[in-house]
């Protein structure tokens, strides 16, 4: 007998002991054996255990019974399948007993089986074998009408079933249907509630035939006569449905709503609280199919939401001024009406969340809903009932929040207000006036309410309670220093005081300033570390207030500068407090130096020393970083000497610490610190900070690099003797930054400052020539077998050269010399002539070349060159020379155009860059020959040169777009197709995603361009996409007004046409062309593209059902579609799940498709990248919750987890997942 089998028999013998203690001690001990992971019983302990567990559910003391049912857990995954087949009839049959202990222990032990039954996946043969034991014997318990407490239980193990393994049933689905429905009618209300929940865990997973015989069956029992009891218990179980069954519920909708509406006028208050539930469920659950009814459910929650026939509030407005002098007697007044008979509150507060959940999920019907519902809800702010009043502050705050402006458009175009916005502004005195008497009340559930309603108010219009701050200031006081007040309570208060003094002007608060410091100085002192981090933030507001250091203010700080300084510094010095709280005073105190420094006196520098300590303590230091940023910028000219010598070694150790924030708060605090105090620099505490900065200028984090080298130009201006030994550590490492192919922007804006500031230091070895030298060294002397330099990095020394030369003017015309003979000279190498004529574009974009006499036919031979390269080279230096003295070069550029057929589109390149780089007062004069010369060329028959005329022709239109734009416009109506797409992809090119003076121009005609969807020209239509891409991508407000007409031709662009489809022969094979799939990838972009800018404008129904055709379409749309499903899976699952049974047909056969077996190895790489993708979509399907219950998911999911390839594919884009989401698509 092996050890384990001895230890267990030991213990079943033990647990037959006649001592209680014995028996207790035995089984917990057989349940610590039985969770180990190890344990392995043999066939003989297994019968044994399994028989002496079940027998303990008889025993007489009750603590063993508990322990017996715990055991059965593990126990059920450690033996064979026919011995939990015993426990389950045993405990089935226990559960029909005449004894009621028994029973109930017995469902214990049942509802723990099915807790740890395996699932379907993994268990498949066990759970369902199971299942099917204990379900046939639980209709059977449901049947026995005589004993309640039996069908209870019944009830409850079938729910808990139900929910965790209703896929597995599938097969008792009917007769579970058929017993629940009776139980609905019983006369137990307990027994209707619980046959309730059952049906719902069933509603998700059974078949659509199953879900109609349910919704049939209620709907004929509603329509029954005149209501009775069981009404209640038939709306309760359509709500039910609803939540559980969404979407299928939809179809129904039409019969349900009329009957419910019905239903509401009977004078019932529970039976109008059910149905107010119901439409709760259908609105959220059912958006699409409510919307005919939406106005119906509207006007019934604001006609019971005022429903209290108890009370008459008319009364107690009019009894208002003597309320204060008969509180007590008002008291008792109220408590008349609170008995328990009155249930009319659970009417309002019905109608109140539904309203909410209309608000919530309708923001199209925002404005009507201000008109509305708004004024309505303001007025019952003064509800008696606290918990209806709560939700009728969430009602408000769910309004307010929906009237935050829509994502994507931000981008405000012109000076009209959103109409919402407007009627919320005129709705601000009332809410107000009904709140300031609720922030004196004793409730505090109100109160919250109140400040949670308020905050939001502040954050959607920023600055609308200015001229309410007096109403509102005695409520904040109350709620900070009322005894009764809880934590919470003053942290709401406080929370709501920062939002307010954030959002409005120092002015309006000026009156008010006596009356509101000592309470939050108060909480400052206060014992609860998060009331004290609050009311730090607010003192940091009000400091910034009671001296604003950006503007001149009358206002006299000087009386409350010893109550806010005394409070702060005394957490300040706390060693012993929380870190938050920590932070929070060191940030207080910084503001309270740079803006009441000079009025500290003695106490300053003090001050400075405690925030050198925090400086050098780990935890602190970063805050303590950028506290010394903040005072060192302070206009008040604090003087921080005494500290820099100490802080500016501690700030150099900081730059070789591997966190990226201190590196980069330490680089700001060094930068203001050389601006600000250069004078009290000393050469070492300077070469400290030298000395870590090479190996913070990498191109593996450019912005860390960028902040440093600005720190290095800031030290060039402020002290240019400090960087004289800087050319051996430095300086290579900026050298090879320039030449690195990831720099651009901001990165290369910083060093060419760098370069101009260092260069005028007149430090040795840092000459013009020797920086030139060290700049294009790298071009002249490369060897053959040397790798070739990164096109960016030409470039970028380019620009580094023009800024040399443009800080040192006479030396640089003879550089120009140099560059020109080296790009004549025969013996130069390519890379030498395509950067000297990068290098002349750039220098004479700044400088006038026009002395220069040979420059033009230079750049023209070049032209004729045989590499590429050098040809682009030419035409961007001719762009940017010309930008420098356009008068000569701009009328030798457009001659060129009109006779140089062969040249041309070097030349459009060049114009291109003079067009982007050239204002508007400076092109006015040859406005109109640029405008004839490209649309002379607009019609080209080559692709290239027509995208580059457009991209010319939206440059030129931002220059002057009142007077061009309409000419654009007129050209719609011209007679080529090539003309129309020119000017449709010209209009792309004025869609930027910067706010411009275009921008009202556009919005008014975009819907002209937007025409073109329906042009009979196939290429038209495809760059109308690519537009109107563009704009959802930059400007989504631009269109968002259009959408309802731009949709049904965007949707009309994603279906495959047979007439498109052509075969071509290619020798002995025969080759299929579609030539209508640029355009219906162009459409599939877009709505990609409008997912995420304008999301609330598209009905996803209609959206979804061009995705499920996307993924039976081509290669490249499928994974679009893929990748557009995943997305959809977040944005709004509700949706994806109503259509789920039609999108896995699609998934699963991408995932099942194998490639021919003689196919090319391009097709199988195709074929695995195609089913990684469709895979990342199932794992975004999949973590949609309860996504599982759909019966075609489940399936699938299933097919996936057994089929070793495919759940390997899985597998491994979860892993992807993980670690970087769901990926992007760039359709910009």
């Amino acid at each position: 007998m092996s050890s384990v089998a001895y230890y267990i028999s030991n213990l079943l013998e033990k647990m037959t002991s006649t001592d209680k203690d014995f028996r207790f001690m035995a089984t917990n001990d057989l349940m610590m054996e039985l969770q180990k992971d190890s344990i392995k019983l043999d066939e003989d302990s297994e019968r044994k255990v399994v028989a002496m567990l079940l027998k303990l559910l008889e025993d007489k003391n009750g603590e063993v019974q508990n322990l017996a049912v715990k055991c059965l857990g593990p126990l059920v995954t450690k033996v064979k399948e026919y011995q939990v087949e015993t426990m389950v009839d045993t405990l089935c049959s226990n559960m029909v007993s005449d004894k009621e202990q028994l029973r109930d222990i017995s469902s214990m032990g049942l509802k723990t089986v099915i807790a740890e039954l395996p699932p379907t996946t993994s268990g498949m043969a066990l759970t369902c074998n199971v299942c099917k034991k204990i379900t046939s014997q639980l209709i059977g318990a449901l049947g026995k009408q005589d004993d309640v407490s039996v069908q209870l239980e019944a009830l409850d193990i079938l729910s808990d079933m139900l929910s965790r393994l209703s896929g597995t049933l599938s097969s008792f689905h009917s007769s579970i249907l058929t017993s629940l429905l009776p139980q609905l009618t019983s006369s137990r209300l307990a027994v209707r509630k619980r046959s309730i929940m059952a049906l719902g865990h069933l509603v998700p997973s059974c078949s659509p035939a199953l879900f109609t015989q349910l919704t049939e069956h209620l709907l004929t029992e509603l329509g029954r006569g005149p209501p009775t009891s069981n009404t209640r218990t038939y709306i309760q179980c359509l709500a039910t449905v609803s939540r559980q069954g969404g979407h299928r519920v939809g179809e129904h909708l039409q019969k349900i709503v009329p009957m419910v509406v019905k239903f509401c006028s009977v004078e019932d208050d529970e039976l109008r609280e059910y149905c107010f539930q119901a439409f709760e469920a259908f609105v959220r659950r059912c958006p699409k199919e409510m919307s005919p009814h939406i106005a119906t459910v509207i006007k019934l929650c604001l006609k019971y939401i005022t429903y209290d026939p108890n009370y008459n509030y008319d009364e107690e407005d009019d009894q208002e001024d003597s309320m204060e002098t008969e509180e007590d007697e008002d008291q008792a007044f109220d408590d008349e009406y609170s008995d328990d008979d009155d249930m009319s509150w659970k009417v309002r507060r019905s109608a109140v969340k539904c309203l909410e959940t209309v608000i919530s999920s309708r923001r199209d019907l925002l404005v009507d809903l201000y008109n509305s519902v708004c004024p309505t809800l303001v007025s019952c702010f003064k509800e008696r009932e606290e918990n209806v009043r709560t939700d009728i502050f969430l009602a408000f705050v769910a309004l307010l929040r929906q009237t935050h402006p829509a994502v994507g458009a931000t981008v405000t175009l012109d000076a009209k207000e959103d109409p919402a916005v407007t009627l919320l502004k005129k709705q601000v005195p009332l809410v107000v006036k009904a709140l300031h008497k609720q922030l004196k009340e004793k409730s505090m559930k109100s109160r919250q309410g109140c400040f949670n309603l308020l905050t939001e108010l502040a954050s959607v219009l920023p600055g609308a309670l200015g001229e309410h701050i007096p109403a509102l200031i005695p409520g904040i006081v109350f709620s900070l220093t009322d005894k009764s007040t809880s934590s919470n309570m003053k942290i709401d208060a406080l929370s709501f005081l920062h939002v307010l003094l954030s959002s409005h002007t120092p002015e309006v608060f000026h009156p008010h300033i006596n009356i509101i410091l000592p309470p939050v100085v108060q909480c400052v002192d206060d014992s609860f570390y998060k009331i004290i981090s609050e009311a730090l933030l607010v003192t940091q507001q009000m400091v910034r207030i009671i001296r604003p250091v950006d503007k001149p203010s009358s206002f006299d700080a000087k009386p409350y500068v010893k109550e806010i300084f005394s409070a702060t510094l005394k957490r300040l010095k706390a060693a012993d407090i929380d870190q938050e709280v920590k932070e929070r005073a060191i940030s207080s105190m910084g503001y309270i130096v740079s803006h009441l420094g000079d009025q500290l006196g003695g106490d300053l520098q003090p001050t400075l020393q405690i925030f050198l300590e925090r400086l050098k303590n780990e935890i602190t230091r970063l805050m303590a970083v950028k506290t010394i940023t903040l005072v060192a910028a302070s206009p008040l000219k604090i003087d921080l000497r005494p500290i820099l010598a100490e802080a500016i070694p501690i700030l150099a150790s900081f730059l070789r610490k591997k966190q990226r924030a201190l590196k980069l708060g330490t680089l700001a605090a060094l930068n203001v610190i050389v601006t600000n105090y250069s004078d009290s620099l000393k050469p070492p505490v300077i070469d400290a900070v030298l000395g870590e900065l090479p190996a913070l200028i990498q191109e593996s984090d450019m912005h860390v690099s960028q902040v440093a080298i600005t720190l290095l130009a800031g030290m060039a201006k402020a002290c240019p003797s400090s960087l004289s030994k800087i050319g051996g550590t430095i300086l290579p490492e900026v050298l090879s930054l320039v030449h690195s192919p990831l720099l651009q922007g901001g990165a290369l804006g910083s060093i060419l400052d760098f370069f101009q500031a260092l260069v005028l230091t007149k430090s040795s070895n840092m000459s013009y020539n020797d920086l030139l030298k060290a700049l294009t060294g790298p071009f002249y002397g490369a060897k053959s077998s040397d790798l070739p330099m990164h096109r960016q990095s030409y470039y970028s020394v380019a620009k580094c050269v023009a800024a040399l030369s443009s800080a040192c003017a006479k030396e640089a015309s003879g550089i120009v010399t140099n560059l020109i003979q080296e790009v004549k000279s025969s013996k130069s190498s390519e890379s030498v002539r395509i950067l000297s004529f990068l290098c002349l574009g750039e220098v004479g974009r700044s400088m006038n070349l026009s002395g220069q006499k040979e420059l033009k036919n230079v750049i023209l031979e070049a032209f004729s060159s045989s590499s590429e390269e050098i040809k682009s080279a030419a035409s961007c230096a001719l762009g940017n020379i010309c930008v420098g003295n356009l008068e000569e070069y701009l009328p030798f550029m457009l001659t060129e155009i009109g006779s140089q057929p062969k040249r041309q589109y070097l030349l459009l390149h060049s114009l291109k860059e003079v067009i982007s780089a050239s204002s508007a007062e400076r092109l006015k004069s040859h406005l109109e020959n640029i405008w004839a010369l490209l649309f002379k060329n607009c019609e080209c028959t080559e692709e290239g040169t027509r995208n580059v005329v457009a991209e010319c022709l939206g440059k030129l239109t931002l220059v002057n777009p009142s007077e061009l734009l309409p000419r654009l416009k007129k050209q719609l109506s011209s007679g080529s197709p090539l003309a129309r797409s020119t000017v449709v992809t010209a209009v792309k090119f004025t869609i930027i995603d910067q706010p411009a003076p275009i921008d009202s121009l556009l919005k008014d005609c975009i819907g002209d361009f937007l025409k073109t969807l329906q042009d009979p020209d196939l290429n038209v239509r495809r760059v109308a996409l690519v537009m109107l891409n563009s704009a959802a991508h930059n400007k989504p407000a631009l269109i968002r007004g259009l959408l309802s007409k731009v949709l049904p031709h965007l949707y009309n662009e994603t279906q495959i046409r047979r007439d498109l489809i052509r075969e071509v022969e290619m020798g002995p094979f025969k080759h299929t062309v579609d030539d209508g799939l640029d355009v219906r990838k162009a459409a599939f972009e877009c709505m990609y593209t409008l997912l995420d800018s304008c999301l609330d404008c598209l009905d996803i129904f209609e959206f979804l059902d061009r995705v499920e055709e996307g993924l039976k379409d081509h290669y490249d749309i499928r994974m679009l579609t893929f990748i557009m499903l995943a997305r959809l899976s977040s944005l709004c699952p509700s949706a994806v799940v109503q259509r789920l049974d039609r999108l896995v047909e699609p998934l699963r056969a991408t995932c099942t498709t194998k490639v021919k077996a003689g196919s090319v190895k391009q097709e199988f790489e195709k074929q695995e990248e195609l089913r990684r993708s469709a895979m990342r979509a199932v794992a975004a399907l999949l973590s949609i919750n309860e996504v599982e219950k759909s019966p075609a998911m489940a399936d699938f999911a299933n097919q996936i987890r057994s089929n070793a390839e495919m759940a390997t594919i899985f597998e491994s884009v979860q892993g992807d997942s993980i670690s970087g989401g769901v990926e992007a698509m760039d359709t910009s």
